[in-house]
């Protein structure tokens, strides 16, 4: 068995409004699992006992900080080199002149691989350690990202795409071979404790038949599997679902129709317009939203109410979005989701803006939730953590919580100088 002591300057969030701080704290980590977290040896010592610290390997990582690793919630593998391109073109323009043409190209496997390594690498690099992933339709390209993922012993939800209406010939898969795919990839990566494994991913209403919807539902139902797709992101879209379902009371409406909102674990990505009807249901059949600042401000969306979300009790996450988002540092999104806030604050001052703590426990513990016990330090919870060396940013200056809030402002992959997943150090992959 695999015991060891962590000793660092140690923050996390158990709770959203504030920051759990242990200066020279210890976490004790026993197979990859939290077993305690305490200020001291001997606090961890009758904490829990069965552990006995004594037997683990101490690691001290002297003064830096150790925290919670990131999650990505939404992010488009395939759309890496579009990243920073065509960003002043509204969602369907872009979907058409720019993300569908490079999608194509992963019909060759070899395209993906090159791809998808140096997609690995930069979330590797940001310390991005568990993600919601996209792929294409292609069955064979989405297993090698699949794969690439298993080697680096970084966790993800990786889908291959349900397409079949509203796009080009090259991503447009008849309902049986979408079908067929799909179980290829759940026989391979069947294991439910497994770091990797398939999630139902219909890319949204408009390119999906009702058939094709129903066999995503049908799928998620049978193999007990969850599901992501887009949801309520652009106007002209929500318009145009509310053509092609006119039976559905709203946007949400049209995939719990079909079995894909809630009925297994679901996330929708940006939520920019829900409210009302739609918003109850998502509060009712407990459905992730995955806030995607960056995306929607590029793609000119809007700016999605979270702070009504976190409110309503919503289960909420952030997620790169790129290439719709340009960044695919998470912390970055931490930055960019407080902004919106602010800009909202400005139209509305019943709604206060959030907090640090608030969106630092959105991106670790509230997102990690997706993924089972993951992203707290709290006993149970898998140790999914990075070791920032903030020795460059003038530490000895701030305390630890200003050291944290300056790291997240200004510092960058070069000061994560340990990466963990699951108790496991995680080595940088090949680009």
């Amino acid at each position: 068995m695999m015991k060891k002591v962590y000793k660092a300057h140690i923050l996390f969030t158990k709770e959203k409004d504030h920051f759990e701080v242990f200066e020279n704290g210890y976490v004790a980590v026993e197979n990859g699992i939290v077993v305690g977290v305490a200020n001291n040896l001997a606090e961890l010592n009758a904490q829990c006992p069965a552990f006995n610290a004594q037997d683990a390997e101490l690691v001290d990582f002297g003064d830096k900080l150790l925290i919670p690793a990131m999650n990505d919630m939404h992010v488009h593998a395939p759309q890496v080199h579009n990243q920073g391109v065509a960003m002043d073109l509204e969602l369907l323009p872009w979907l058409q002149n720019y993300t569908f043409p490079e999608e194509s190209k992963y019909a060759d496997v070899a395209y993906a691989d090159r791809m998808y390594r140096r997609f690995l690498h930069t979330q590797w690099l940001f310390g991005t350690m568990r993600s919601v992933v996209f792929g294409t339709i292609h069955t064979e390209s989405t297993r090698v990202l699949m794969k690439l993922y298993q080697e680096a012993g970084m966790g993800a939800l990786v889908g291959k795409v349900a397409m079949n209406r509203n796009c080009p010939d090259a991503l447009c898969e008849d309902v049986d071979s979408y079908i067929e795919g799909n179980e290829k990839l759940i026989a391979e990566f069947s294991d439910d404790n497994g770091l990797v494994r398939p999630i139902i991913t219909p890319r949204f209403v408009p390119s999906c038949t009702p058939e094709l919807l129903k066999a995503c539902g049908e799928l998620a139902k049978k193999y007990h599997l969850p599901v992501q797709s887009h949801l309520s992101e652009n106007t002209s879209e929500i318009a145009w679902v509310a053509e092609l379902e006119p039976e559905s009371e709203n946007y949400g409406d049209a995939y719990n129709r079909y079995g894909l909102f809630g009925q297994t674990p679901t996330i929708m990505a940006h939520c920019v317009w829900t409210h009302g009807s739609e918003l109850e249901l998502m509060k009712r059949n407990g459905v992730m939203v995955a806030h995607c600042p960056t995306s929607n401000f590029n793609i000119a969306s809007g700016m999605a109410p979270i702070r009504t979300f976190l409110d309503e009790g919503l289960p909420i996450g952030l997620g790169s979005d790129i290439s719709g988002g340009h960044d695919l540092n998470m912390f970055r999104m931490l930055v960019y989701a407080i902004q919106v806030s602010k800009m909202q604050y400005q139209q509305n001052h019943d709604k206060a803006f959030l907090t640090l703590p608030e969106i630092f426990w959105i991106a670790t513990k509230s997102a990690g939730r997706f993924f089972g016990k993951v992203g707290s330090f709290e006993p149970g919870y898998e140790f999914d953590a990075l070791v920032i060396d903030d020795a460059v940013l003038y530490p000895s200056e701030y305390s630890l919580l200003h050291r944290l809030e300056r790291f997240i402002y200004v510092g960058d992959d070069r000061q994560i100088v340990h990466r963990f997943c699951r108790g496991k150090e995680i080595a940088e992959p090949k680009a």
